[in-house]
């Protein structure tokens, strides 16, 4: 079977593991609940999930029924840090995955606490995972062990940390020169937090060594920089319609990006050094899962 023939069967078993993790439209407060549904339903590859989940793979594990909370919790995250990112005290984005955004179609208001809800669903969610041991098992507290380190690289690479320190940087420079050392810790912050956190879980999960989780973050790490790069250069070489979202945003927005402080040639260069380094560092784990290794390189030289 094909890569993308793989990618859209694994996307499909995603969505329904999220799917299964989402509140139903009831209550006084259903308003905000459709506004969260509607944001995380909006489509999207679910890489961060699926990065998760083959790591799990990568490093044998055997527990899925423990990984399901935190995937849905991971892809949860992510959908919260858009919606708020859309704002207008922030990007002020009408369009994200080829439809209007949630403060544009809930109010800003509304767009705020669906994003809060999401983050914090995100945590009852992944908490969720100790339900799933049995506690007369032989290596239940090893398992316990597992859920609780996992939950810690949760929390820190979607806190201040992690996404949220980056965010930090992002607004902190708009409008203002950065050098590449600045702009390299935003996005190993900002976009490589979620993908550190979404390895990292998959590996800590399936019982990998320290040694190995460290050599993951590494490769996530690296992963979410080339991403980043990526999508700055997207941002001016694409179109609206082909990305599902504004071009030029950025420079609309006069963010640091790097091909504001490099030409396209040497935006691409870097990414491809990235890439190498990521590969080297994947390549010497003693484990293999094609599918993961393939994923990666199409991340990285994608066209939206």
């Amino acid at each position: 079977m094909s890569f993308d023939l793989e990618q859209t069967k694994r996307q499909s078993e995603i969505n329904e593991i999220i799917k299964s993790y989402l509140p139903k439209e009831e209550g006084y407060y259903k308003s905000v609940i459709e506004a969260m549904n509607y944001s995380i339903s909006a489509g999207g590859k679910r890489i961060r999930p699926m990065l998760m989940l083959e790591t799990f793979r990568l490093f044998r594990g055997e527990y899925t029924d423990i990984l399901h909370p935190f995937m849905a919790a991971i892809e949860m995250i992510h959908t919260y840090s858009l919606v708020h990112d859309d704002l207008p005290a922030l990007d002020n984005d009408e369009y994200r995955r080829g439809r209007k955004t949630t403060h544009i179609e809930y109010g800003e208001a509304m767009a705020i606490l669906a994003g809060d809800g999401l983050l914090t669903l995100a945590f009852e969610t992944a908490a969720g995972a100790y339900e799933k041991i049995d506690e007369k098992a032989l290596d239940a507290l090893n398992i316990y062990r597992r859920i609780m380190r996992a939950y810690k690289v949760l929390s820190m690479k979607a806190g201040i940390h992690g996404m949220i320190g980056g965010q930090v940087i992002d607004i902190e420079f708009v409008g203002k020169s950065v050098t590449k050392e600045r702009l390299d810790m935003m996005y190993l912050l900002k976009t490589g937090g979620l993908f550190e956190a979404s390895m990292m879980i998959g590996a800590i999960l399936a019982g990998a060594s320290a040694e190995e989780v460290d050599i993951t973050r590494s490769i996530a790490g690296d992963i979410g920089l080339a991403f980043q790069i990526k999508d700055d250069i997207l941002d001016i070489t694409s179109s609206d319609i082909i990305l599902g979202k504004p071009v030029r945003s950025d420079e609309k927005n006069d963010k640091p990006t790097y091909v504001a402080i490099m030409d396209l040639e040497q935006a691409k260069e870097e990414v491809a050094n990235v890439t190498d380094r990521a590969k080297k560092a994947y390549e010497s784990l003693p484990y293999e899962n094609e599918f993961l290794k393939e994923l990666i390189i199409k991340l990285i030289t994608r066209e939206k």
